[in-house]
């Protein structure tokens, strides 16, 4: 049997139950968040930054740094989740529940041991475009091809190495069959502004 065979469960799992068309697990939402900006930024020829609430966690911020944008801080009051505007990408750590997807979006998730559904690890992409679909699933696995050998595959891209571990997926999906169908958003933390950290200021 595939070892990965449970992350496609969990995957199909999550997808059913917030309403998403596709789910792509990885194994954080910083990853998530960094897969689903650099298919923005490989596709948006006319936009170069991203507006980021100020207060948030600063892996967001970071992962569109490594995606190739500026970063733009913005104060805003938000709750559960943002957008990264002008894209359609979310940060929606702090949001897990049933028919969350927005059609068209694509939200990245956390199931960080401290969030709704929570392990040591995880996270993933919530979307409905085809052709980004298969970029993710070749992205987070170094640019291969699921179910090919490496000396048999094609590499016509770049990777990354976030895919979800199997024995996360399988806790998960675990966690997942017993979750009530209604989750209120965690509380925001309380985030330091980043606009005024050095790292963002260089």
């Amino acid at each position: 049997m595939n070892a990965h065979q449970v992350t496609r469960d969990f995957e199909k799992a999550v997808a059913e139950y917030t309403g998403a068309p596709y789910c792509v697990a990885v194994n954080s939402c910083t990853n998530a968040l960094l897969l689903a900006l650099k298919w923005y930024r490989l596709h948006m020829t006319d936009r170069s930054y991203v507006r980021i609430p100020n207060r948030t966690y600063i892996s967001v911020p970071q992962s569109a740094k490594h995606a190739s944008f500026d970063v733009h801080f913005v104060h805003e009051e938000w709750k559960g989740n943002y957008r990264l505007w002008p894209t359609k990408v979310w940060d929606s750590a702090r949001r897990f529940t049933s028919g969350m997807y927005r059609k068209g979006q694509m939200q990245c998730l956390s199931f960080h041991h401290s969030k709704i559904l929570g392990d040591t690890q995880g996270g993933a992409i919530l979307h409905d475009n085809a052709e980004a679909d298969v970029w993710f699933r070749k992205a987070r696995f170094d640019g291969r091809t699921e179910g090919v050998h490496p000396k048999d595959d094609r590499f016509d891209m770049i990777g990354y190495h976030c895919m979800m571990s199997p024995d996360v997926a399988a806790r998960l999906l675990l966690k997942l069959s017993t979750l009530p169908l209604h989750n209120e958003d965690l509380p925001c933390s309380e985030y330091p502004d980043l606009s005024k950290v050095e790292a963002f200021n260089g």
